[in-house]
Parts: C-alpha cells; sequence; structure tokens
C-alpha cells in the first residue's frame, strides 16, 4: 500500500475544500430550496423565515407576521430577491452546509451573514395587510 507524505496528502484536500467554498448555483440553490420553509439565523439569533416555491417565488417573513412576496434569480455567483415594494435587490452568496446553507450578503465580509437553522412544520404566519380608518 503507497502511504503519502503528509505535505502531499494536504494537497489533495485543496481541490475539495475549494469546492466545498463554491458558491451555489441557481439550479443548486432551487434544488436545495424548492417547496421548502426554511428558518435563517444570525449570530445565534432568528432573523427570518422564507417560502420558496414554483418559478423562483418567495415569502419572505422577518418572523412578525408580515410578509413580502418576491422572486429570486441568479447574477454571477449571487443568488438576488426582489420582493414586491422594495426596487433595489437584496443579493447574496450561498454556500452549502453539512446541515443546510450558509449565505453571506453581497459576499462582504463582516457583512449579514445567515445560516439555515432548520425547516418550518407549520404554514408562515402572514397577517393581512394594515387596516385602517
Amino acid at each position: 500500500m503507497m502511504r503519502l507524505s503528509p505535505l502531499t496528502f494536504l494537497l489533495t484536500l485543496l481541490p475539495l475544500a475549494a469546492t466545498a467554498q463554491s458558491p451555489m448555483t441557481g439550479e443548486q440553490f432551487d434544488a436545495h430550496t424548492l417547496g421548502r420553509t426554511l428558518y435563517f439565523f444570525s449570530d445565534g439569533e432568528a432573523y427570518g423565515v422564507e417560502r420558496y416555491r414554483e418559478g423562483q417565488r418567495v415569502t419572505w417573513s422577518f418572523l412578525d407576521g408580515e410578509c413580502k412576496e418576491g422572486r429570486w434569480y441568479q447574477d454571477g455567483p449571487f443568488i438576488c430577491f426582489v420582493y414586491d415594494g422594495d426596487g433595489a435587490p437584496q443579493c447574496w452568496t450561498f454556500y452549502a452546509r453539512g446541515d443546510g446553507l450558509r449565505a453571506l450578503f453581497e459576499d462582504q465580509p463582516g457583512a449579514t451573514e445567515l445560516y439555515e437553522a432548520g425547516e418550518a412544520e407549520e404554514p408562515m404566519l402572514c397577517y393581512g395587510p394594515e387596516v385602517g380608518v
């Protein structure tokens, strides 16, 4: 049996590490999310929940009962989201982790980082639009 030196062994792992850190493509993102409702956390705190539907349609909530409808699309290494009523896209780089997704806002170090914290068992809580007199 052939033995590898420690340096040779580490060099053989480099392509695997690079692949593990590659941003997800739109196709990979869709395969992971389609038909699911996922919770996201940031810095150990609940951040929001998003439901992923056919045609790259989404529903997002900051867990406050207010939901925004939108869609996502791939733009280079980013998965970008545009929500009804918000003109500017919000672009994230998504990475596959062993236990879910990791997302970095605009792939900027120090920016908001989210991680998948589980799948919702119940439907999202979305109240109707604010009603007033």
